[in-house]
């Protein structure tokens, strides 16, 4: 994240555009418009590799990122919230997470790559499965 000037910004101010504005903005088109907005970011900001993902999302502050497996064709990570974070995950939408993901994957390996998210609401953590398709060449 070279040339950009770290901050300590409240998360409410966050929270507030991401939890209440953009859903009452976006309605019934949340859940795909913030997908796409995740792909878009990850062509903004390109990492090198997906050993980056947790830095980066830890300075976007979208949270603590794990990779906790990797299978032939997926990756499985979790996403935890930090103290700092009052994240309600049952009421927040997760789609442009995954759509980062998605696309920072599809980019480094040259696959149509999605990614699913999974609410773990009683340990208060997002799952999310990463899947590309090696017969569909980008």
């Amino acid at each position: 994240m070279e040339g950009y000037k770290m901050k300590t910004i409240p998360s409410f101010g966050y929270e507030i555009l991401r939890d209440h504005l953009l859903p009452s903005i976006l309605g019934k088109h949340e859940e795909d418009v913030l997908y796409w907005a995740g792909k878009e970011l990850a062509r903004k900001f390109p990492l090198f590799s997906m050993d980056e993902l947790p830095s980066f999302f830890g300075e976007a502050g979208w949270g603590q990122l794990i990779l906790e497996k990797e299978i032939k064709d997926e990756l499985h990570y979790i996403l935890m919230t930090t103290e700092e974070m009052s994240i309600n995950i049952e009421q927040r939408c997760f789609r442009l997470e995954a759509g980062f993901l998605a696309e920072q994957k599809q980019k480094q390996l040259g696959y149509l790559t999605e990614c699913y998210e999974e609410k773990i609401e009683k340990k208060n953590y997002v799952k999310f499965i990463l899947k590309w398709d090696l017969k569909e060449k980008i």
